[in-house]
């Protein structure tokens, strides 16, 4: 393997890590907003107002710390199908665990989220991390950060 290969290799678990971890605190932050939000309000509308507020701050975190990118308001306006995809594989996967496979109902939910992340890393990715032409004005990658054109570059909300 080229050592630009394992550098790459490398980058990408680094980033799938932080993706993770962001997961965990978004977990963790919705569940608090939850039990703090629930003793004033009804308790459905406690969790919607808690994930609203999570998958705020998780677009924030993927984009900064994940991805390591700028966020947009395109972006922004796109970031709820992460969780749509999210919620969609995660009921078919408990539906199939099951139904089908005969998963004790308790566990299935957790398996489910697990078989999901993969599938909400790559949504997640394709909506924050613009791809670069293969053949852009400024040669084969297109604008690089010699340019001060880098998107992964963190910036304020543009």
């Amino acid at each position: 393997m080229a050592t630009g290969e394992g550098s790459a290799r490398r980058a990408r678990l680094a980033e799938i890590f932080r993706f993770a971890l962001v997961g965990g605190v978004n977990t963790g932050t919705f569940f608090g907003c939850y039990l703090l939000l629930h003793p004033w309000m009804p308790y459905f509308a406690a969790y919607s107002l808690a994930f609203l507020l999570s998958m705020i701050g998780s677009f924030f975190l993927n984009t900064y710390f994940t991805y390591r990118t700028r966020p947009t308001w395109k972006k922004f306006a796109l970031f709820p199908l992460t969780n749509v995809t999210n919620y969609l594989v995660q009921s078919v996967g408990l539906y199939a665990l099951v139904t089908w496979a005969g998963m004790d109902e308790r566990i299935a939910p957790l398996v489910a989220a697990v078989v999901a992340i993969p599938f909400t890393y790559l949504i997640s990715q394709r909506i924050l991390v613009p791809r670069k032409p293969k053949d852009g004005p400024d040669g084969p990658e297109g604008p690089g950060p010699e340019n001060g054109m880098d998107e992964r570059q963190p910036s304020r909300l543009a």
